[in-house]
């Protein structure tokens, strides 16, 4: 994530705020319930590259004594298995 958690509840404050005073939406749910759901959305998507980035330590994990018996550069071989996930999903990080 590359923004720290504690700033979910301010952004999410924001956003609702904005929304709701800007005539933007209609709200027909208790604010507080709604600004949970915002918040449980921003963090989802936030943990997105999160999770992506678990997954890719995963797959060269596997492959781990290969990458040493080529003497590959992980860093890199992760850069471009997490840029070639991105592209095949249709991730936006």
């Amino acid at each position: 994530m590359r923004i720290p958690k504690s700033w979910v509840p301010i952004l999410a404050k924001k956003i609702t705020t904005n929304l709701v005073h800007g005539g933007l939406v209609v709200v027909e749910v208790p604010e507080d319930k709604l600004l949970e759901k915002v918040e449980e959305y921003i963090l989802e998507e936030l943990m997105v590259e999160d999770r992506l980035n678990d997954e890719v330590k995963e797959l060269l994990s596997k492959h781990s004594s290969d990458i040493e018996r080529g003497r590959m550069d992980f860093r890199k071989l992760f850069d471009l298995t997490k840029q070639k996930l991105v592209r095949e999903r249709n991730l936006i990080l």
